[in-house]
């Protein structure tokens, strides 16, 4: 099932509707819809501030977040497109520092599934072309400094990879691991078999020539796959471990070039966090688009915020004052990062995913913190089963009734395992994203 949001706005909710009944390009690989519909609309991708463009497969939206921090910190305005929403489908387009307005969203999608549709050929674009053309047009249209743009999925024939090395200001990788697996390694002539291999081989795919490319460390199968990239385009590579590096403490070690910074520890919850903020550091000081100083690095760490991700939500409706995590993560990266945070605590498991992700992911290194595992369903999507959290999982008709029959022992609470069922808790906890 596809996700396409809803909106109380009535312009809003009939351009969703046309989003929803777009064909599902199956099989499709290639850039040649999204380049086609950029030039019915005029090629905005062309006229965009100087871009940030970040790949990766655990982190990339945390490095968004950091680097909209920290170049707003610097006193840039900042246009950034991310996915997936989380309850409104505004939250995919923020124009110079505010979440797009009903208005603009609803004239800027009409334009652009218009335009797919015109002259009676239609293109068949996918909801993430649009929603990427959207963002472009939009972004074209409205005065900013820089933009930060998140890769939808892999890299390479990613709709966001239509952008052109004019338009970059750095390009950046986040950490790899194995996620889309059917997609991003479909058997291909020409590409690594190895799956770390091919899946560095399809994020690095957005390396352009003259452009950073800066990441992370990566083992050796893709530590090649990415060097390889970066000669055969000409990107200038800077990879973590040679010409920067980051190290977490009570302060935060930043070193780039010759240089060393102590900074504050980013404010988002999580030691991997550390090496989502060094990512975004070194994208904005291997550029020279779009100056950044140290006050402003050291004021991004602070600011920068990401919901449902290691969010400690507040107090609310939902479950009153316990302490209640949330976090969207469901593949292996996402389950150690969750256990190395609760490690030698136990607390609450409320658990929902979605089919085709592995529960064993997060019920896995969690399992020696757990003092219960209530799981519930994925609104709007289907669902694992109780039964496939083991034999100990208890089900629950949502998250209300899940938090009604966990005893107030004063253990936290962790609710896990789908981005679409985040959205639901921050919707009834009253924590929209801003």
């Amino acid at each position: 099932m596809r996700d396409f949001g809803r909106s109380d706005d009535p312009r809003v909710q009939a351009q969703l509707d046309r989003l929803a009944a777009l064909s599902l390009p199956q099989g499709r690989l290639g850039l040649e819809t999204i380049r086609a519909l950029m030039d019915r609309l005029g090629n905005p991708h062309r006229q965009l501030p100087p871009v940030f463009h970040v790949a990766g497969t655990n982190g990339k939206g945390s490095t968004c977040a950091f680097l909209r921090a920290t170049l707003e910190a610097q006193g840039y305005r900042v246009h950034v497109t991310t996915s997936p929403h989380l309850v409104h489908y505004n939250e995919r387009i923020r124009l110079a520092g505010a979440l797009i307005s009903d208005e603009a969203l609803a004239a800027v999608l009409a334009e652009v599934l218009d335009a797919s549709k015109q002259g009676g050929e239609d293109l068949g674009p996918s909801f993430f072309e649009v929603t990427i053309a959207a963002a472009f047009l939009a972004f074209a249209r409205t005065p900013a400094d820089a933009c930060v743009v998140e890769v939808g999925m892999g890299g390479r024939f990613d709709a966001t990879n239509v952008l052109e090395p004019e338009a970059l200001a750095a390009c950046g990788i986040a950490a790899l691991g194995l996620d889309h697996e059917r997609f991003l390694l479909a058997p291909e002539d020409g590409v690594p078999a190895e799956p770390m291999a091919r899946i560095a081989f399809e994020k690095a795919g957005i390396a352009k020539a003259g452009v950073p490319l800066v990441t992370q460390a990566y083992p050796p199968e893709a530590k090649r796959e990415v060097i390889a990239a970066a000669l055969r385009t000409g990107a200038p590579l800077a990879m973590r471990g040679h010409v920067w590096d980051v190290e977490p403490g009570t302060m935060l070690t930043f070193r780039a070039g010759a240089g060393t910074l102590t900074l504050p520890s980013p404010a988002l919850a999580g030691a991997h966090q550390a090496d989502n903020a060094g990512l975004a550091l070194a994208m904005t000081q291997h550029q020279d688009r779009v100056p950044v100083g140290p006050l402003a690095m050291a004021k991004g760490l602070l600011n920068a915020r990401w919901p449902a991700r290691m969010q400690r939500l507040r107090p609310g409706p939902l479950f009153g004052a316990r302490t209640v995590w949330l976090d969207g993560g469901h593949n292996p990266q996402a389950g150690a990062m969750l256990g190395a945070h609760f490690q030698g605590q136990r607390l609450h498991l409320v658990i929902g995913m979605i089919e085709g992700k592995d529960p064993a992911a997060l019920t896995g290194p969690l399992a020696p913190l757990l003092e219960s595992i209530t799981a519930v369903p994925v609104p709007g999507h289907d669902w694992h089963p109780v039964t496939a959290f083991g034999p100990d999982a208890r089900p629950a008709s949502d998250v209300p009734s899940a938090l009604a029959m966990i005893p107030d022992d004063g253990l936290p609470i962790l609710i896990a395992g789908s981005l679409y069922l985040a959205g639901e808790v921050l919707r009834l906890n009253g924590e929209l994203p801003d």
